[in-house]
């Protein structure tokens, strides 16, 4: 910034002064940091991930028909039958299209997340900058659906990985054993269309996601900072991830259901869903079906995955930034 310009306005030249002493992260170095942190992250929760789609799918009437009169497991119940049925390859299956995906949808919503609120902070007559929430959630929304739209092919590969172990316990033969040959199976069903079956309720689902486990995140840990006076570090960093986990799977889990059960289900010779025809007609059926509460299948083990999820990633994103030089996120 010219240097006239900032000696009439010293709030500026503050804030400009703490830039300076602290820089702030260039977002190649926020996209290579948020992939390693998601990845790392990945490697202690993906079972509860994959936990969570199967009882997603858990109730649907296609399922229950060749289900042989077996009763629905809970969420223990489901992980234990995938540990003793399928062992580690079950309960760790889709983990390489989960990791690829981090490339796609994780690392580009976080730096875009960046981006954006970095345009629509500013700074207050004390010289602070100040993120409302209604930016923090603007700029997540916008973040959270960009980077689902580019994931979304990645996101079908990953459920339908996920659900091959009890595919085969129910009889069916197997689809997919790699990401190579699952993203050739879809396109093989439907074409360029298929790669995008179930984006709109993926789009809304990465919106909210991203406002919990990102937006609050970072609008708790400003909070947290500014009305306890507590000093950046692992504390308010665990304090503010533990309120973003809860917030995300609370706002996440109607859309993960859907969005879960539009990419999972078959389609006939014209491309076209044979369950539900979109997102509102697997919203009706879930509810009219199985109940209000259906929508909510799966919390748990989301809320499980998702806490400790955030902690893992979001202690070892800043821990990368202050070893690199940085300023926290």
């Amino acid at each position: 910034m010219d240097n006239d310009v900032s000696k009439d306005y010293p709030v500026l030249r503050s804030s400009l002064q703490c830039v300076k002493h602290s820089p702030s992260p260039g977002l190649p170095l926020v996209y290579l940091n948020t992939f390693l942190s998601a990845s790392f992250a990945e490697l202690f929760t993906f079972p509860l991930d994959v936990t969570k789609t199967r009882l997603h799918l858990q109730g649907e009437t296609a399922e229950m028909a060749h289900a042989k009169g077996s009763q629905t497991r809970g969420m223990w119940g489901t992980f234990a039958g995938m540990a003793r049925e399928e062992g580690l390859r079950g309960v760790y299956g889709g983990l390489s299209a989960m990791i690829i995906r981090n490339l796609f949808f994780n690392g580009p919503r976080v730096v875009f997340y960046d981006f954006i609120r970095r345009q629509l902070i500013y700074v207050d007559n004390q010289g602070k900058e100040v993120l409302t929430v209604f930016r923090g959630f603007l700029s997540s929304c916008l973040a959270g659906c960009t980077a689902q739209a580019i994931a979304n092919p990645l996101d079908i590969v990953k459920i339908r990985m996920q659900v091959e172990g009890r595919r085969r316990a129910l009889g069916y033969p197997a689809r997919v054993s790699n990401v190579k040959q699952a993203l050739e199976y879809i396109y093989m069903q439907g074409g360029i269309k298929s790669m995008w079956k179930g984006v709109g309720p993926s789009c809304l689902r990465a919106m909210l996601l991203t406002t919990g486990d990102v937006a609050v995140y970072d609008l708790s840990k400003r909070n947290i900072i500014s009305m306890i006076g507590l000093e950046d570090g692992k504390l308010v960093q665990f304090l503010a991830s533990v309120s973003s986990g809860l917030a995300a799977s609370v706002l996440s889990t109607p859309t993960d259901v859907v969005k879960s059960r539009i990419m999972n289900q078959p389609v006939n010779e014209r491309g076209q869903g044979m369950h539900y025809r979109n997102a509102f007609d697997c919203y009706y059926k879930l509810i009219t079906q199985e109940g209000i509460m259906a929508m909510y299948k799966g919390f748990l083990p989301c809320w499980l995955r998702v806490g400790p999820y955030n902690i893992f990633f979001w202690i070892a994103f800043e821990q990368l930034l202050r070893l690199q030089g940085q300023h926290s996120f």
